[in-house]
């Protein structure tokens, strides 16, 4: 697409799209919209949303079904950024009422919409598929039939008759629609609706217009039946590939920021995360089974795995497996071993179930690792940027996508072959038995942060001695002089995060009312200034660590940062007392930046935070259906 004839003419097309209504420009398919706009929860994408006619409408029937009572959001993508600036002009009134993003973006890759970790049930692109060059078609089909929700559609108006002129100053392609058809096949998706050739609305008789409604049966991308394969069917010498993919799953599911990138391939496009985070995570899953119950992990006479050496994994016997998380400091020896578990974890998860899980009848890889050498220092924060030294790890986008819609529904699969595949070690025979069998699963428990507030609630008690007036509840502005609690702001019950941003002071009623439930996106933005009051006061201003005593392992403090007592009293003079002045603010941040959609890895911003913060509340009641308050 030329960007520069459509912001050089931007005004005078912009005329020219809003002359027409919705309606006439759209009625060949317009009967699948009012079941789209029924749902109060219903997210839309208009690609090449021009001038803002199509977004405008959409907008307009949702404020005229449901008022200001829905969740409905509106993504407007427009690559000509002064026919966007008109856009949103058209859309200023109507976006106080229903919720419409603008995002500068295109076709194939959509990096800035991929990046809001959203799907939809609806995707419109009028006028646009003739832009795509044919090279880059398949690839653009890829991405959109990623982008839909199950039996979400999509949309396509095919523009014939091109002339000369349009070849060469817009940049159009021919188009044909039995080309799309074959495409979306390939994707998985299935033809709803194809018209005859239409009328050009605007009078012009060498152009005529066809539309193709595509559609998403059910997860439509092969991924889940891939899973499913290597969970079940794959052969399997050792727990290896259940556990990476248990790994990614647990990633996708509670870490949406730690996507670096998206990258393209001939296979369709993947996801790039460091792969430093899947070793911590893979240490993390194995060390209590291994260390704590003893169980062995293959059919070998020996318990020990290819990822425990002795100046590594041995000399971290002392820590549990909630010490591997976001947000942790490992100083003096423990650092130096964690370095060394981490690297020796990330060889052998390259050299192991990345080069035997391959795509079917192939022996092409599905999971790449590009590792890097990292030299062993005595201290290590664990955050995304630290993470990312030792390189990255890359997957299909249709792998992650499926991890992350469906975590539900594989996790108790990959539980399931687990167990069963522990319970056919010799090592492990006690266990055979389906009656002993209740002791593997136990041991597979992920270990979530238990589910206190002490540190949080020293916080605040601590606060409310030196500022008073920060003493009052975040959803309500009560005063909290005597009784409080510590709300989760998106429920633990439903999506287990302990980190510091999501843990905030309330009233004890407010807090008994809320119970489980998700906040609205209202109250959310309602609570906007008094949340992010909390978060500057209690972690971000110059604050110390709140270290609680007598605690031997950092999950006896499971709200977050402790340093083990073995050494604490030793070094806290020394290494420990040079971090404390940042200590929390860069663990607040950490936690945040990788668990939350949207962010940098870098980010400092409270108000890109609390944006993140509405967007992950949008995904948890789109994926959860979860009761909203």
């Amino acid at each position: 697409m030329s960007h520069n004839f459509y912001n050089d003419n931007a005004t005078e097309l912009a005329k020219q799209y809003l002359s027409k209504s919705f309606e006439q420009v759209h009625k060949t398919w317009a009967h699948f919209l009012p079941a789209i706009i029924n749902n109060p929860d219903a997210r839309i994408l208009d690609l090449g949303a021009g001038a803002g006619r199509d977004v405008k409408y959409f907008a307009e029937q949702a404020q005229q079904r449901f008022g200001q009572d829905h969740n409905i959001h509106i993504y407007a993508v427009e690559p000509a950024t002064d026919l966007a600036n008109i856009g949103k002009q058209i859309t200023r009134n109507i976006s106080q009422k229903v919720k419409i993003t603008w995002l500068e973006d295109s076709l194939p890759a959509l990096s800035n919409v991929t990046k809001q970790e959203v799907s939809f049930d609806l995707i419109l692109l009028s006028a646009v598929w003739m832009h795509i060059p044919p090279s880059e078609r398949a690839r653009s089909i890829r991405k959109l039939a990623n982008l839909l929700k199950p039996g979400g559609k999509l949309v396509i108006s095919l523009r014939h008759g091109q002339t000369e002129d349009d070849y060469k100053t817009r940049k159009m392609f021919d188009v044909f629609a039995d080309e799309l058809k074959q495409l979306a096949t390939d994707v998985g998706l299935f033809t709803k609706l194809e018209t005859a050739k239409q009328t050009d609305e605007l009078g012009r008789n060498h152009i005529h217009w066809q539309t193709v409604v595509l559609q998403l049966p059910d997860d439509g991308t092969g991924a889940f039946p891939f899973i499913r394969h290597v969970a079940i069917n794959d052969g399997k010498s050792a727990t290896h590939k259940l556990a990476l993919l248990r790994v990614l799953l647990r990633i996708a599911d509670g870490h949406a920021g730690a996507v670096l990138r998206r990258e393209a391939s001939p296979f369709g496009d993947r996801v790039i995360i460091p792969v430093g985070l899947v070793a911590l995570y893979w240490c993390h899953q194995y060390k209590d089974l291994i260390d704590t119950y003893q169980l062995f992990q293959s059919p070998s006479k020996s318990p020990n795995m290819g990822f425990m050496k002795p100046d590594g994994w041995h000399k971290l016997t002392h820590r549990s497996a909630s010490d591997y998380r976001i947000g942790n400091l490992f100083i003096g020896d423990d650092a130096i071993a964690l370095h060394k578990t981490i690297s020796a974890a990330v060889s052998n998860i390259k050299n192991m179930p990345c080069k035997y899980i391959t795509l079917p009848n192939s022996d092409k890889s599905v999971f790449e690792v590009a590792n890097k050498t990292v030299k062993a220092k005595d201290s290590i924060f664990l955050d995304l940027k630290t993470l990312e030294q030792w390189g990255e790890f890359s997957l299909p986008e249709t792998t992650w996508l499926a991890f992350n819609r469906y975590v539900c529904w594989i996790e108790p699969v990959l539980v399931n072959e687990w167990v069963k595949t522990m319970a056919s070690y010799k090592g492990n025979a006690e266990y055979s038995s389906p009656a002993k069998q209740f002791h593997l699963y136990q041991a597979l428990n992920w270990l979530e942060p238990k589910r206190t507030t002490t540190e949080v609630r020293k916080r605040f008690e601590q606060l409310k001695q030196q500022t008073p007036e920060i003493a009052q509840c975040v959803w309500s502005a009560k005063s909290l002089k005597n009784k409080f609690e510590i709300d989760h702001s998106m429920p633990f019950a439903r999506w287990p995060n302990n980190d510091l941003w999501n843990l905030l002071p309330t009233d004890s009623v407010i807090n008994n009312e809320k119970s489980d439930r998700l906040p609205t996106e209202q109250k959310l933005k309602e609570s906007k200034n008094r949340i992010q009051n909390w978060w500057s006061e209690a972690w971000l201003n110059d604050t110390k660590p709140v270290i609680t005593p007598k605690k031997k392992e950092v999950n006896d403090v499971s709200a977050g940062y402790a340093i083990s007592s073995t050494f604490f009293t030793k070094t806290l003079t020394t290494n420990a007392k040079i971090q404390d002045e940042n200590t929390q603010l860069k663990r607040f941040f950490a936690e945040a930046n990788i668990a939350l959609p949207g962010l940098t890895s870098d980010n400092s911003s409270i108000d890109d935070l609390f944006e993140a913060l509405v967007m992950q509340r949008g995904r948890l009641k789109e994926m959860q259906q979860l009761r909203e308050w």
